[in-house]
């Protein structure tokens, strides 16, 4: 690109961000437009690396003015649109993930964190392994995100140079299609595969918890947010039964023991089910690598968990395989006789590193076998610095899509068929989203003719009616809400309908049709 064409991108782009929301942001964007222009006859003759300088000093000053401007305060029975600020395994690394994981017992505390930002209506997290994902509705999107910013960078202890490049921001339409991609196994790792569609399920239902003895911090989803994360989950499941998205579909686990049968050889010299294998973690990761492992040959393995109940029931569902239950007392003795080992626990710290390894017999005896270990845990359970070691070969959930590659090629055209679906679920959920424009209209309207009917009861009641009994008053009374709900059944049914032809009223229009927002006074001087 041209110095002049790229100073014509950054123009536009910095008029397009003072339109947004905020004095400030306005005033400083504008006056960094101004900056850029001036200077873009010297500018173009510099170097480029002087050119990206002056774009990027106009662009911290709307950052500057932007976080100078005060943020709006939550209007109550608006509804907001929804966003999402996340990042995935294809934004961002392991190390940068990790960081940001929060477990999901934490998810209704970190929800309620981000609503006590006055710009944030409703907010929900999904962490898994392979994403973090934070769900949040506003009705001014730049103020919310900016806060929802500086929630991340708090949360994680990044600052916005590590944060910004590994982060996605989605807004509206693009934000709705993106989590139905998720809730479908489009945008995993593996793609198709099933776990993520339970995951999306949980963060529903976190999201909608009420409060309670054992749970005092309840979810911060409303409206918007539970009829979003609801339509994700029955897309997710209507995507799978109406498509062979699914079928045949691996798992994260299924893929690292794919990895351990393509490195086995090759960093080994044995084939998989020669192996000594231990498996440590005793959660749902572990028991989809025991059921892989079963299949591929494996007949023999050692079960590591911090506790032995949890293992032993979950050893007894393979009566196949020779399973020795240990507990994490015995990991390191049980590690010198292993030749693969994954790791599958909910540590937030690593549980193999290089030192610990060192001072064992990988470092002392350089000539014994070489040990694998295949990481699917994030947090990371093994250090990368492991590798470092000459007897140690360390993997972790970054190193599965080269296996998962050949899989992604093969679903293409059954990606194609489940998004053609997905589309016709995201166009439900914008059209309801559409109809909540109407609500306060619809509101108003309801209250204004049950105020008409209330205030014409209690001139007749003083007139005509005063002789009528209590029986006959409350007769009256209902003959005269029927009337009313029933003249509001036409308006109230054209409000709640979809604008599938683009020629519905706007809510402006409505309220002039039915002047809402006039009183009866000044109706009747007309």
């Amino acid at each position: 690109m041209s110095v002049s064409l790229f100073l014509l991108a950054v123009a536009s782009s910095v008029q397009g961000l003072a339109s947004m929301p905020g004095p400030a942001a306005s005033s400083t964007a504008a006056s960094a437009l101004q900056r850029v222009v001036a200077q873009r006859p010297a500018v173009a003759q510099r170097r480029s690396a002087d050119v990206f300088a002056v774009a990027t000093s106009a662009v911290e000053g709307i950052v500057k003015g932007a976080a100078a401007a005060p943020a709006k305060p939550k209007e109550r029975g608006v509804h907001g649109t929804p966003i999402v600020l996340g990042l995935s395994h294809k934004t961002a690394t392991v190390e940068v993930r990790e960081k940001l994981s929060i477990s999901e017992a934490q998810w209704n505390a970190a929800s309620a964190a981000l609503c006590k930002y006055d710009s944030i209506q409703e907010a929900a997290v999904l962490s898994t392994c392979n994403r973090f994902e934070v769900y949040i509705v506003a009705t001014d999107p730049f103020t919310a995100t900016r806060d929802a910013m500086a929630f991340l960078r708090e949360h994680s202890g990044l600052d916005d140079r590590q944060l910004r490049p590994n982060l996605f921001v989605l807004q509206n339409e693009d934000a709705t299609w993106h989590l139905l991609r998720v809730a479908s196994g489009l945008d995993s790792l593996v793609v198709g595969e099933g776990q993520i569609l339970s995951q999306v399920k949980a963060c529903y239902g976190h999201a909608m918890q009420p409060p309670s003895e054992e749970e005092p911090v309840g979810g911060s989803g409303g409206k918007v947010l539970g009829r979003l994360l609801n339509s994700a989950v029955m897309a997710g499941k209507f995507v799978r039964s109406e498509t062979e998205i699914a079928k045949g579909a691996v798992s994260i686990s299924s893929a690292a023991v794919e990895l351990a049968i393509l490195k086995s050889i090759v960093d080994l010299g044995k084939p998989l089910a020669e192996l000594r294998i231990a498996v440590v973690g005793a959660g749902k990761m572990s028991k989809l690598l025991m059921t892989h492992l079963a299949s591929h040959g494996v007949t023999k393995l050692t079960l590591l968990n911090r506790s032995r109940p949890r293992a032993e029931e979950m050893a007894a569902e393979y009566p196949d395989m020779d399973v020795s239950v240990k507990l994490m007392d015995e990991f390191w003795p049980s590690l010198e006789n292993t030749d693969l080992a994954f790791t599958s626990t909910s540590s937030t710290g690593c549980i193999v590193t290089k030192a610990e390894l060192e001072a064992g017999v990988w470092g002392a005896d350089s000539a014994r076998d070489k040990l694998m270990l295949i990481d699917i845990s994030v947090p990371r359970n093994v250090e990368a610095q492991c590798n470092d070691l000459p007897n140690v070969i360390a993997y972790n959930v970054d190193d599965l899509k080269q296996v998962v590659a050949a899989n992604q090629a093969k679903r293409r055209h059954k990606m194609l068929e489940a998004e053609l679906l997905l589309r016709v679920e995201l166009a439900k959920f914008v059209q309801w989203q559409e109809s909540l424009r109407y609500v306060p209209a619809i509101a108003a309207l309801q209250k204004k003719y049950e105020a008409v009917r209330e205030s014409e009861m209690a001139k007749a009641q003083k007139k005509a009616l005063k002789d009528l009994g209590d029986k006959e008053r409350q007769a009256v009374d209902v003959v005269t809400k029927g009337i009313i709900n029933k003249l509001l059944h036409g308006p109230m049914s054209y409000l709640r309908s979809d604008d599938n032809d683009g020629t519905k009223a706007s809510v402006q229009q409505i309220e002039q049709i039915f002047m809402l927002g006039e009183s009866e006074g000044s109706q009747g001087r007309r």
